[in-house]
């Protein structure tokens, strides 16, 4: 039997007041500027923007073109898309010309691979692609893919095996076989560029969240934007919240993507390990940039209580909070 894999919104923005316009405070809409809001979904994850102004049609405009920017960094960044530059370097292994929004983005996940001692490492992809074969294959052992398997898919992952050569705009494997995803990364550097667009169009208070919410300014009437983390049990309903200005919050859990039925196995996988993060429990990480939140959540939840400080502030991070079902269970400040 073929088992769906299920995915999870691991993060919300709330609203002010139940029946309001979300983010308009009761008994103030009409002293604001209208909200403008676009829903859809960038690289597979539900997205958003959100922003203010009197002129709707100026407001649409700056919109079009975020998502136009949007669009061209997908075809970029996509695992999903065959046509995309990834694909072409999973695929081939080898991309030559690449483009320099794939530079700058591998370079930082390449640092953040070597501050965090391989903990987050963006060539898990092999191990990735393993799960999802075993567990939407037409009949599925429960219990995971075998240790052989296992081994086979961990020979191909190490971050030391990708060579960069800047000056050429180059990235090669040094190994047949290795795959490379920028799906903890590539969000938020889409939302920090499509922030950068609005911001070119004159907008300056607005929410913007390709995955990773990033506030920008404060909401028309002076107040921080709030963002809820889920509870890990019920991801449709926030356990702790955190008032955001000009930050960005990302969060990761692994019940953000569950491969099998019982929930044993999920999206996130330990490189060095082969094994895959516990379904209930969450990390949220507050950042300057939605860039360097959005890989340092994935490493904070996999780090070890001894390293995860020296990550946090190595990494440009400024907090992160641990949630369970139970509520906080810690929380580590930069």
């Amino acid at each position: 039997m073929t088992v769906m894999i299920t995915r999870r919104r691991a993060i919300t923005v709330l609203a002010a007041a139940a029946g309001l316009p979300l983010l308009l405070k009761a008994g103030n809409a009409a002293a604001y500027p209208r909200m403008v809001r676009w829903e859809g979904t960038t690289l597979g994850a539900p997205s958003t923007i959100q922003l203010y102004h009197e002129d709707e049609a100026k407001a649409n405009a700056a919109i079009n073109a975020g998502l136009a920017e949007l669009a061209r960094l997908e075809s970029i960044f996509s695992v999903y898309r065959a046509d995309s530059a990834i694909s072409a370097l999973n695929r081939d292994g080898v991309l030559t010309s690449a483009p320099p929004e794939f530079m700058e983005l591998l370079t930082h996940a390449m640092g953040l691979a070597q501050l965090s001692e391989g903990i987050y490492d963006p060539t898990v992809q092999p191990l990735w692609q393993l799960y999802f074969r075993h567990f939407t294959a037409a009949v599925v052992d429960p219990s995971g893919p075998s240790q052989r398997d296992l081994a086979e898919a961990m020979a191909l992952v190490g971050w030391r095996g990708v060579d960069i050569d800047v000056e050429r705009s180059k990235v090669a494997f040094t190994r047949p076989g290795m795959g490379l995803t920028l799906n903890s990364g590539a969000q938020g550097y889409i939302t920090d560029r499509v922030a950068e667009v609005l911001r070119s169009y004159g907008f300056e208070k607005m929410l913007v969240d390709m995955g990773e919410p990033r506030a920008i300014s404060t909401k028309p009437d002076g107040s921080a934007w709030r963002i809820g983390l889920a509870n890990p049990a019920d991801p449709s309903r926030a356990i702790y919240e955190l008032d955001v200005v000009d930050k960005c919050v990302s969060t990761s859990g692994g019940y953000g993507t569950i491969f099998d039925e019982f929930g044993k196995f999920t999206h996130i996988i330990n490189p060095l390990t082969g094994k895959t993060a516990p379904r209930l429990l969450g990390v949220s990480v507050v950042a300057d940039t939605a860039t360097r939140a959005d890989g340092l959540s994935t490493t904070m939840l996999l780090a070890s209580v001894e390293r995860r400080h020296a990550i946090l502030s190595g990494a440009g991070g400024l907090k992160a909070v641990y949630v369970t079902p139970e509520g906080v269970a810690a929380t580590v400040e930069a």
